[in-house]
């Protein structure tokens, strides 16, 4: 052992961003008896509670108030003058509960005992970090840092604004147009829709949100365009250009749409950019996140990765997982004894209707077990017998045809998210279909037909 080695460390750990991955790292790891420290050099919180999950959801439910005023008529409900909406409001009302969720988590890190240091970290060899002329030495390093906003180039892109600027424009976009087919795309084609813009969605591809449930797309690219989203598939954008009125878009199709904001929703990548990673042996994937192991450590041992920053599921709550189950790893009296299961994970897509999924697509089933049977039930919920409205609901169960075990459940309706939540436990825990039979419904409930469907779709 070198007498470098030998010296003592300022850090045991010291976590590089303040996201949800990193600081429930730090408190963990904190409270397992380290010394930590944690650099950021943006906001507490990271991308979901400052540009993400917490904002779009807050978005997402002002623009459902849209959905409610019109319903309520069929209910007997009379308002005096049509309802108006008030951008600055909402995107105000935004900022003074982000501030508040930024305090919380300052609290929490000081109340753990980690020091919070503001700025942008370097890592200057696999055992030395330096934030603002200063340098710690350190025992570990855990890469925090999450994605970034990537918009391709095209003439005029630098017009477009992403989805760190997106909740925050200073004017309302009566006009408005997505490019990108992803969550985050559809997400937000939906909220201004709802907000009231003139909404378009652009994306290459013959159908968005790839990778989920070919079904689950089809039925939400309809419901999207039954509200009145201008889908626009197989198309780009040749390029974006001022004008008097706004934004003259160019399409590959050769059509020019004039809008007042361009979203580019077009992916993330991971937000390595002055970190010094590129000057050490750290390996990267083909894509440019940090390669770790089952411990969530990089070609370099000392220096460990989780969250977004390592392209795995961009989920909150993922990031939270493989936060505890890394200081278990490293700071831990016992060590798990297996790697973090990334499989059954649920999550949401927040258009309008809400996605919920939870386990394999019917793609993915049928290429895994073969022989399935698939459950479904298309209907109009309750609620619309009497709003008027058009909007439908569908619900789906993959089932492994030998086992009878639920290998996936999938929503497109009214508040997927929480259905899908609950359902989830069943299928992470491999109930069967004979399971969800036995099991007595909710009445009147749309959620209900996930334990009511009695005979297979299609097999």
């Amino acid at each position: 052992m070198s007498d470098q080695d030998r010296t003592p460390r300022d850090w045991d750990l010291f976590v590089i961003g303040a996201g949800s991955g990193g600081v429930r790292a730090a408190r963990t790891a904190a409270a397992a008896g380290a010394r930590v420290a944690v650099a950021e050099d943006r906001y507490l919180g990271g991308t979901c509670v400052n540009v993400g999950c917490v904002p779009k959801k807050l978005y997402s439910y002002a623009a459902h108030f849209h959905d409610a005023f019109e319903d309520a008529e069929g209910f007997g409900w009379q308002l005096p003058e049509p309802p108006r909406f008030d951008w600055p409001t909402l995107r105000d009302n935004k900022v003074g509960e982000i501030k508040r969720l930024n305090d919380i988590y300052a609290r929490l890190l000081d109340g753990a005992d980690v020091r919070l240091i503001n700025g942008r970290a370097r890592v200057l060899d696999p055992h030395h970090v330096e934030v603002a002329g200063e340098v710690h030495s350190v025992e570990k390093i855990l890469v925090a840092v999450g994605g970034w906003p990537w918009i391709p180039d095209f003439p005029g892109s630098e017009l477009a604004v992403t989805s760190n600027e997106v909740f925050d424009l200073e004017r309302f976009p009566e006009r408005f147009l997505v490019l990108g087919g992803g969550y985050i795309a559809v997400e937000f084609a939906s909220i201004f829709n709802g907000l009231g813009s003139d909404t378009h969605l652009v994306y290459r591809g013959e159908l968005f949100l790839r990778g989920f449930d070919r079904e689950v797309r089809e039925f939400a690219r309809d419901q999207m365009r039954e509200k009145g989203v201008d889908l626009r598939f197989d198309t780009n954008i040749e390029c974006i250009e001022r004008v008097a009125g706004g934004l003259a878009v160019t399409l590959t199709s050769g059509e020019t749409l004039e809008v007042d904001a361009v979203l580019a929703a077009t992916g993330r990548r991971p937000h390595l950019a002055g970190l010094g990673l590129d000057e050490l042996d750290v390996q990267l994937t083909d894509g440019g996140h940090p390669k770790v192991d089952e411990r969530f450590a990089t070609s370099v041992p000392s220096i460990l990765a989780i969250g977004d920053v390592t392209g795995g599921p961009e989920l909150t709550p993922v990031a939270l997982a493989e936060a505890m189950h890394l200081v278990r790893c490293h700071f831990g009296e016992t060590p798990p004894k297996a790697p973090l299961a990334y499989d059954k994970i649920a999550t949401t897509v927040f258009c309008h209707p809400n996605i919920g999924t939870v386990g394999l697509t019917e793609e993915q089933a049928r290429e895994r077990y073969g022989d399935i049977r698939v459950y479904t039930a298309d209907f109009r919920p309750l609620k619309h017998t009497l709003s008027g409205s058009r909007e439908r609901c569908l619900m789906k169960l993959i089932v492994d045809d030998a086992s009878d075990v639920v290998v996936g459940a999938h929503m497109v309706g009214e508040e997927a998210g929480e259905v899908i939540q609950g359902i989830a436990v069943a299928v992470k825990a491999g109930l069967t279909k004979a399971d969800f039979d036995a099991t007595v419904g909710i009445h009147p409930t749309g959620a209900e037909e996930f334990v009511t469907m009695r005979t297979p779709t299609r097999r």
